[in-house]
């Protein structure tokens, strides 16, 4: 473990982040960001641009649907990230996601919407098209222009860890020091505080004892002083433990839902969000002391 880093705020709490037409409250409980791939690639076989039919009324009816059971945020990407995949070029990201983005702004004005991507020029268009958050998977690298373009709009971002390769010394420590470098750095360039997310990147430079420990440990991200926002569904750390497809991994989703909340997770991403919404109000019970509302959906109250 580390030091609790120099820049966080005087103030106990997490506080609260402004995402487009929604205020945040962290802590009050878990929220739930739904994943739209607009991608014919993507791992868990749920790529928008595979299904039949007009693949931006196929991202509203997604969209819809997430909301409809529990959704807080909808995040869109344009390039899978899984292992071997396809590099794609900005142009074609770009045609991917911001008409998606643009749809789901038109259907949902008062949904948060997320455009996840490593490419400047791919965030500023989606953030045109109605986007209000960027998440960015290669939140560590040295590269400024995604900090800067967040600080330039006055957006949130998501900074999420990553390696090139899973080459660790001591794991934990340095991926809380790769992100407090990665938080030092968008603070430097005018990304406000509150607008700031940590993501530790489970199965992104890491290998699946690396997810597993990730899991394990994931409480000490608390000393960042920042909400934790865990993608865990349906990964293949969650394949190999079990040694089950893509499509059959909800029930081990579902457990790293409800163990990531325990640990400190504020937001989960998931591809099945009536289930995981359904876990991490049964969680957030347990751990948060939060209590159903008629405004929580997802499942019986």
């Amino acid at each position: 473990m580390t030091d609790p880093p120099l820049f966080a705020p005087a103030t106990p709490g997490l506080g609260r982040t402004r995402v487009g037409p929604r205020t945040f409250d962290w802590g009050e409980r878990t929220f739930v960001m739904g994943i739209l791939n607009a991608t014919p690639d993507s791992f868990s076989g749920d790529g928008l641009l595979v299904v039949p039919g007009d693949p931006l009324e196929a991202a509203v009816a997604a969209g819809r649907r997430m909301v409809e059971e529990g959704a807080d945020i909808l995040d869109v990407g344009g390039e899978s990230t899984r292992p071997g995949h396809v590099d794609v070029e900005l142009q074609e990201e770009r045609a991917r996601v911001v008409p998606i983005i643009a749809a789901l702004r038109e259907a949902l004005p008062e949904t948060p919407i997320s455009v996840d991507t490593t490419k400047p020029a791919v965030a500023e268009a989606a953030l045109a098209a109605g986007a209000d958050l960027v998440n960015d998977v290669w939140g560590v690298a040295e590269d400024d222009a995604l900090p800067r373009l967040a600080a330039d709009h006055g957006v949130p971002m998501v900074v999420m860890h990553n390696r090139a390769e899973p080459r660790y010394t001591t794991f934990m420590a340095e991926v809380v020091a790769d992100l407090e470098r990665a938080i030092e750095r968008a603070l430097r360039l005018g990304v406000r505080w509150e607008d700031l997310i940590v993501d530790p990147g489970f199965g992104f430079g890491k290998t699946p004892d690396h997810n597993l420990e990730l899991l394990r440990e994931l409480e000490v991200l608390r000393l960042l002083g920042r909400p934790i926002l865990l993608g865990t569904s349906r990964k293949s750390t969650l394949g190999r433990v079990l040694d089950l497809p893509a499509d059959e991994r909800l029930e081990a989703t579902l457990a790293t839902t409800a163990l990531g909340i325990a640990a400190g997770a504020d937001v989960v991403r998931v591809h099945d969000v009536r289930a995981n919404v359904r876990a991490a109000r049964m969680t957030d019970a347990v751990v948060r002391h939060a209590r159903p509302t008629s405004t929580m959906e997802g499942g019986p109250r």
